[in-house]
């Protein structure tokens, strides 16, 4: 009888070069996130509606100037983890601008090549900022394209497809690990409402509202999630009907709103949807400013009416409590295009009488 190394078969695919290099890659993700730290909490100034606080999650002070970060180095985590990037690949994303622009950093910090398809739309701000980290920038004609587009491209290079639509609900770890719903509720603990009525966000991915909805039920706060969708997105009809197949024409709100209902987007944890339309979402994001003087994103806005709404119909009932939503991005990125009335106007978002409602309605329940 033989040793017992002859009895078995065995084949080894041990490559120490290359798990010396992801455990290397992984502690440089994992330093980002120790030198970043937590995003501030801030609480609007004296709202209209007597008894409710309302509160901005302020993501735009992130190393990459977007809520996108903290989805970035998720992914790219959870990528390497899983063994699926190796030294010398490249990556590729399918994304609307910010996330790109996030995991183009986080690829430069690991020496990896990116490229980034995007919508024809994405504001020059954006595209620049992915160029900036070292990315690469493939234009498609819609929202719609870009999916085939990224694998197309993985195929072509050899490269890794991030696909943060399917993954973005299952690469951030929900129970917490200072996921943005921890660091919500961690923060607000000295407030006079320390748990939220409500929290407010948008959806791209889907990501984001899983990873708060999953968190709400995992331990047991009895706040409410409140999804602000814009024109054009399927999220709202494929929620409101059931319907995992709905199809929408595509957000003309970047970072959020979808064509189709994303993989990453979880129906079963969102409690209440509301439709914006998009110049109500520009709207707010310029009250947004003269109100606090922060220089947020479109996507800023969309969340900013429905939180509006909800504290309206909190006062209206005589409820207190406390609304909290996020502010996205750095609304630097969008003087070119949002900022401009006249790119507005050729877009279809000029309607200036809606414009002027939004505002004077923002005025009277905001103050």
């Amino acid at each position: 009888m033989g040793s017992l190394s002859e009895l078995v078969q065995d084949v080894s695919k041990y490559d120490a070069a290359g798990r010396a290099w992801v455990r290397e890659a992984v502690r440089a993700v994992q330093a980002d996130a120790a030198r970043s730290s937590d995003t501030h909490l801030l609480r609007f100034p004296s709202p209209s509606c007597r008894g409710v606080d309302l509160y901005l999650k302020d993501e735009s002070t992130l190393p990459t100037g977007s809520l996108k970060h903290r989805l970035a180095r998720s992914l790219f985590l959870y990528a390497l983890c899983n063994g699926w990037i190796h030294e010398g690949q490249t990556i590729i994303e399918s994304s609307s601008g910010s996330t790109a622009v996030s995991e183009a950093y986080f690829a430069q910090l690991l020496g990896l090549p990116f490229i980034a398809v995007v919508p024809v739309s994405t504001s020059p701000s954006k595209l620049a900022l992915i160029e900036q980290y070292g990315g690469t920038c493939h234009p498609v004609a819609s929202a719609g394209d870009i999916y085939a587009a990224a694998r197309q491209l993985a195929r072509e290079t050899g490269g890794f497809y991030m696909d943060q639509f399917t993954f973005a609900e299952r690469a951030t770890d929900w129970r917490g690990n200072n996921n943005v719903a921890e660091s919500i509720f961690g923060q607000m603990v000295r407030e006079p409402h320390p748990e939220p009525a409500w929290i407010v966000v948008g959806a791209g991915t889907g990501g984001t509202s899983a990873t708060i909805g999953r968190f709400l039920r995992y331990t047991g706060a009895a706040t409410k999630l409140c999804v602000a969708d814009p024109e054009g997105s399927a999220f709202f009809d494929g929620w409101s009907c059931g319907d995992a197949d709905a199809e929408g024409t595509g957000s003309r709100i970047e970072g959020i709103g979808r064509p189709r209902m994303e993989d990453s987007f979880l129906p079963s944890v969102v409690d209440r949807m509301m439709r914006i339309p998009d110049r109500a979402s520009v709207e707010a994001m310029r009250y947004l400013r003269s109100r606090m003087g922060r220089v947020a994103g479109p996507s800023t806005g969309t969340n900013l009416v429905a939180a509006a709404v909800l504290a309206q119909e909190m006062a209206d009932r005589g409820e207190e409590g406390s609304i909290v939503t996020l502010l996205c991005d750095d609304g630097h990125r969008y003087t070119s295009t949002y900022d401009d009335d006249q790119w507005l106007a050729a877009q279809g978002m000029g309607d200036e009488e809606l414009a002027a409602d939004v505002r004077r309605s923002l005025t009277e329940v905001l103050g």
